[in-house]
């Protein structure tokens, strides 16, 4: 594929993702990252979003075995964002690919870090109520976007996730049939 071919397609994929997410904003409550990146499609987004900010944060990640990750991360992410484009080794992280219909992308955070995020919306609050190890620090990493103020932020990965789209199979395939 040519150059220009390439740069007409990013542009009509840009455009086509402006759209979906004018939509999808209407019907989910999305964090309001600068990046307006929520379908994750692995690196895509940087090639086709001109509002990503350019200054960087450090964020620490503490994994579930305990292992400390360290990245530098672009103010306007989300932190699912900040996973999944830099490839973090954190388990099962972000299955929804930040459509708030699953837990997998929980974190907790320090008290004086988790006062400065933005309020939580109900349907934030109806996904952490499924999670694994909540705590009152709990936030979904999909709803978080990266700020200044929060740079050199230290979260916790808990020890265990769960999917609320897996437990909802498995308990439908778990019912007796009807008879």
């Amino acid at each position: 594929m040519s150059a220009c071919a390439l740069r007409v397609f990013l542009q009509r994929v840009a455009v086509m993702r402006k759209a979906a997410h004018q939509t999808l904003s209407q019907t989910r409550a999305f964090p309001q990252c600068v990046t307006g990146s929520y379908t994750h499609s692995r690196g895509i987004n940087t090639l086709t979003n001109p509002l990503r900010s350019e200054e960087k944060v450090t964020v620490h990640f503490l994994n579930r075995d305990g292992k400390r990750i360290t990245v530098n991360a672009l103010t306007g992410e989300s932190l699912l964002d900040v996973v999944v484009n830099q490839d973090l080794d954190i388990d099962g992280f972000g299955a929804c690919e930040g459509t708030l219909a699953c837990s997998t992308c929980h974190l907790i955070f320090e008290e004086a870090v988790y006062k400065k995020l933005g309020p939580i919306t109900d349907e934030e609050m109806d996904m952490l109520d499924l999670a694994y190890g909540l705590t009152d620090t709990s936030r979904l990493g999909c709803q978080v976007c990266l700020r200044k103020d929060l740079d050199g932020m230290i979260l916790r990965v808990p020890d265990m996730i769960s999917d609320a789209r897996v437990e909802s199979e498995k308990e439908s395939s778990a019912a007796p049939p009807k008879v």
